[in-house]
């Protein structure tokens, strides 16, 4: 074996146990890893740094490449963002990485089912972009940013995967029923790249169907992709099919960095008890062996771990109970012992390097073929009823390029009435089309609306609205023609 440098973050809580754990069944193992032990998380947020990561972790991984951590706590009072999100977004790990499988004598209502799936879910895209507003002092945005560049990628890297495992179908989870434009660009950017892959199945799923089938009959699925916020859900259900957040690795996979932890928190009730299990964590490094080339490294601590949980004898207390259960040094030496052996009652997948699409790291500027501004929707806050509203926005436009198409309230067309009855806030969008004959509305042309429409209302948040080879660039309101 060739000697690896990896940082390693040991973690808040429980995380200092199992990484502990983890580095000494590695040892034991034969894997040469020289490791830089850096800080993250709620010690380095009471130092004042907000961000919960200091400049000499940053500069060990850009020197490493390599990561594995234990849990960061995220403290409530102080500090800024998630240290873990920090560490995903700032190396670009766009695809996380969760696989989970049924375990020997880890008994949940799915035992016996033959559960073994992947969800590899957009990692630094979509709701957690964390793009917020106050639009009204009673109206919160956030903005649900998709790109067809982070979709291809995530997309690519779960066929990508499902060779690497051997696996035979891929569905794509998303609410492209609801969210035409956003998770539908999900859904047509893994409908184009699956003519890619023909020796793996291609299917779409609606992800709340797919949560459905998850409990229903999870055999049927081997990888699912899926956007940020649906996979943080999804990968969650999964892991609580065979046994809980103690048994679910994760990798956070980029074009240049990898970042192996486990899924679950710092879990500070049990810290410095030496009761947690570290499965999870020992899971996510035998993903980073992989990543490193050491399969047969890998292989001998994965059938090291399924002999421990076949034998049965020596269980953590989150499975057996924790008046009973082993510590977690106990459970790391009986691995160490099983070193060498292999399960008899479980089948070990055989795996292959996996090949990392490589897209150009160029900043995307996508150019239509056609683009052509039509309209503008202007978003204000006022204690006026629609029936107010609407005609007082009619005079305000009138020798403008513009007339008001409609108005909306939390996504409800409310004026001209359609006879619905919704419950109001103060926040309305208002939109704005071309007069029949106006060719293009310029931004001029925006401005003096928007001049006439903040000389009566207060505005916040101004979205135009554009035809983009021929189609429409944006949504409907319920209710709208």
């Amino acid at each position: 074996m060739s000697r690896h440098r990896v940082t390693l973050i040991p973690g808040d809580g429980i995380g200092p146990e199992v990484i502990e754990a983890t580095r000494r069944i590695l040892d034991a193992a034969g894997v040469a890893i020289e490791w830089e032990v850096c800080e993250a998380g709620a010690s380095v947020f009471r130092k004042g740094i907000e961000s919960g990561v200091p400049p000499e972790t940053i500069e060990s991984i850009r020197r490493t490449r390599v990561v594995l951590k234990g849990p960061l706590e995220t403290p409530v009072g102080y500090g800024e963002k998630s240290a873990n999100v920090t560490l995903r977004k700032l190396f670009e790990t766009y695809a996380n990485i969760r696989p989970v499988r049924e375990y020997p004598n880890v008994k949940t209502p799915y035992s016996g089912r033959g559960i073994d799936l992947v969800v590899v879910r957009e990692n630094v895209e979509d709701l957690y972009a964390a793009i917020e507003h106050m639009q009204t002092p009673g109206v919160a945005q956030a903005l649900k940013l998709i790109s067809r560049k982070g979709c291809e990628k995530v997309i690519r890297l779960a066929f990508e995967l499902a060779r690497a495992e051997g696996r035979r179908s891929v569905h794509c989870a998303t609410k492209a029923n609801i969210l035409k434009l956003t998770e539908g660009m999900m859904k047509r950017v893994f409908e184009e790249v699956a003519r890619e892959y023909p020796d793996i199945e291609a299917h779409h799923i609606i992800v709340d169907n797919c949560a459905h089938q998850l409990v229903k009959r999870p055999e049927q699925f081997e990888v699912i992709v899926t956007t940020n916020m649906n996979g943080d859900i999804l990968s969650d259900l999964t892991s609580a099919l065979i046994g809980g957040l103690g048994f679910a690795p994760s990798a956070n996979i980029g074009d240049e960095v990898a970042i192996f932890e486990a899924v679950h928190g710092s879990a500070p009730k049990y810290a410095g008890k030496n009761v947690a299990n570290p499965t999870a964590v020992l899971g996510s490094a035998i993903m980073m062996l992989r990543y490193l080339g050491e399969f047969q490294a890998a292989a001998l601590i994965e059938n090291a771990l399924l002999v421990t949980l076949e034998d049965g004898k020596v269980l953590t207390g989150d499975v057996v109970g924790y008046d009973r259960g082993a510590s977690t040094t106990a459970y790391a030496e009986a691995i160490i012992a099983n070193l060498g052996r292999t399960p008899q009652t479980v089948q070990v997948r055989q795996y292959r390097p996996l090949q990392v699409p490589k897209l150009s790291r160029e900043l995307v500027w996508t150019r239509p073929a056609s683009r052509r501004v039509v309209g503008v929707d202007v978003f204000v806050e006022t204690e006026q009823l629609p029936e107010e509203l609407g005609p007082e926005l009619e005079r305000l436009a009138e020798g403008t390029v513009f007339r008001l198409k409609m108005v909306s309230n939390r996504g409800t067309k409310v004026y001209p009435p359609t006879g619905a009855m919704p419950d109001y806030v103060d926040h309305y969008r208002c939109r704005f089309m071309l007069r029949d004959g106006a060719g293009e509305a310029t931004d001029a042309d925006i401005l003096e609306l928007v001049r006439r429409v903040g000389s009566r209302y207060r505005w916040m948040h101004l979205e135009k609205l554009s035809e983009i080879d021929g189609s429409p660039g944006f949504t409907k309101a319920q209710g709208e023609d």
